[in-house]
C-alpha cells in the first residue's frame, strides 16, 4: 500500500537527483514554486494532502524521468529493481567493450562489487578513480556511480566512452541529433564537442564518494 509519505518522499528524491530543491523542481516544471513545500502537504485542518497527478506528470516530463523510475523512488522494489550493490571497475577498464552491451549496461563477470544505499536504476555501475587526472573534481580513490538510464540532461556530469575507446568525464552542455557539446571539469572550464556517431556510451554520474 502506498502512503502519503511515500509519494512526497519520491518527489523529494527526484528533486535531489536533479540537484534541485522541491521548489526548484516545481519551478522547472512550470508549477508554482510553493507546490511541493512542506506546508502544502498538510491542510489547515491537519489532514494529509496528496500531490496531484497533473503535478507529478509535469515534473516527470520536466526532468525526462520515466514513470517506472519514479515508482522506484516511491518505494525501491516496486518499479525498477533496486539493489544494495553495484558492479565496480577501475576508470581505465571502462575502455573495454567487453564490459558493456550495446545499451551501455555492464555485462560479464570481470566486475567487483561495492555496497551502496539502494539505487533505483538496475543498470547502474561504479567506477573507481585510480589517479588524479580529474583533480580537483575527482581524485584517486573516489567512487563514481554511473547510471545509463534515463538519458542525461543539460548540466549533468556524464561519463563518455567513444567508439575509439577513449573515456571522458565532462559536463553536458547541449545535445542534438548529430552532436553533444561538453564542458571540462577543470578550471578554467574548456568547451568541446563530439559527434553522436562517435559515442559508444553516454551515462549520467548520479553520485560520488569524496
Amino acid at each position: 500500500m502506498l502512503t502519503h509519505t511515500d509519494i512526497w518522499a519520491a518527489i523529494d528524491r527526484l528533486a535531489q537527483e536533479n540537484r534541485l530543491t522541491a521548489s526548484g523542481l516545481a519551478r522547472r516544471a512550470g508549477l508554482d514554486p510553493t507546490t511541493f513545500n512542506r506546508s502544502k502537504r498538510i491542510t489547515k485542518e491537519g489532514k494529509t494532502r496528496w500531490p496531484s497527478t497533473e503535478s507529478i506528470a509535469k515534473i516527470l516530463e520536466a526532468t525526462d524521468t520515466s514513470f517506472a523510475h519514479f515508482v522506484g523512488l516511491v518505494r525501491p522494489g516496486l518499479g525498477e529493481t533496486a539493489q544494495d550493490t553495484v558492479p565496480l571497475t577501475g576508470f581505465d577498464d571502462v575502455q573495454s567493450d567487453r564490459r558493456f552491451n550495446s545499451q551501455g549496461y555492464p555485462i560479464g563477470t570481470d566486475w567487483d562489487e561495492i555496497a551502496l544505499p539502494r539505487i533505483a536504476d538496475p543498470h547502474a555501475f561504479a567506477v573507481e578513480m585510480t589517479d588524479n587526472r580529474l583533480d580537483p573534481a575527482y581524485q584517486n580513490g573516489d567512487i563514481l556511480i554511473v547510471s545509463p538510464s534515463p538519458a542525461p540532461r543539460r548540466g549533468d556530469r556524464v561519463l563518455i566512452r567513444t567508439t575509439q575507446g577513449e573515456v571522458l568525464i565532462r559536463r553536458l552542455v547541449r545535445q542534438t541529433a548529430k552532436k553533444i557539446e561538453l564542458q571540462s571539469l577543470s578550471v578554467p572550464a574548456k568547451d568541446s564537442s563530439l559527434a553522436v556517431d562517435d559515442i559508444a556510451l553516454l551515462a549520467r554520474i548520479i553520485w560520488a564518494s569524496q
